[in-house]
């Protein structure tokens, strides 16, 4: 499997659990979904907008790079988040809106990339302002990473709920090879 295939794969996961991670999440009330439940974000919601506000975020530092593809135009456009702890939508239709359309770019963006330009330096600043220079392979693979680590906080966080996601490994999305 080649570089770009492995990171098709973990955009197809991505969207495969947010999907199931917002449709177990729709079974619970918005006060449910509000309630403190002492994680780092605070709440379901507040976990969910984080990934939401990160995920744009660096979709938005991608996007401004010479080496950007046509489907992250139209991330150009969003607003820019204020904070990683940002509470932007709270309406939980409209968050699971926004979610599956950063999936689709997410996915057709991931689709267009080819080896070569994972060796593009990415030149962005951080939430601090402090300047970085990294590779997009290897923010790319901070970038799926953030997203599996907040997931599985909000997988426990529906859990304890009492709501379960189901399956959550990424063999599942693997093809089987036998002959």
């Amino acid at each position: 499997m080649s570089t770009t295939n492995y990171f098709r794969l973990l955009a197809r996961y991505n969207e495969w659990m947010n999907d199931k991670v917002y449709d177990t999440a729709a079974r619970l009330s918005q006060e449910e979904l509000l309630a403190d439940r002492k994680a780092f974000f605070g709440s379901i919601l507040g976990t969910l907008n984080h990934i939401l506000i990160a995920d744009t975020i660096w979709l938005k530092r991608f996007s401004l790079q010479p080496h950007s593809h046509s489907a992250l135009d139209a991330i150009k456009s969003m607003q820019d988040p204020r904070s990683l702890d940002e509470l932007r939508l709270i309406d939980f239709v409209e968050l699971t809106q926004q979610r599956r359309l950063l999936d689709n770019v997410i996915n057709s963006w991931v689709n267009q990339l080819e080896v070569i330009d994972l060796d593009t330096v990415v030149h962005y600043r951080n939430m601090k302002g402090v300047p970085a220079d990294k590779k997009l392979g290897s923010l790319l693979l901070h970038f799926f990473n953030h997203q599996t680590h907040h997931r599985g906080q909000v997988t426990t966080l529906l859990t304890q709920a009492g709501v379960d996601v189901g399956i959550t490994d990424l063999q599942f999305l693997i093809p089987d090879e036998s002959e």
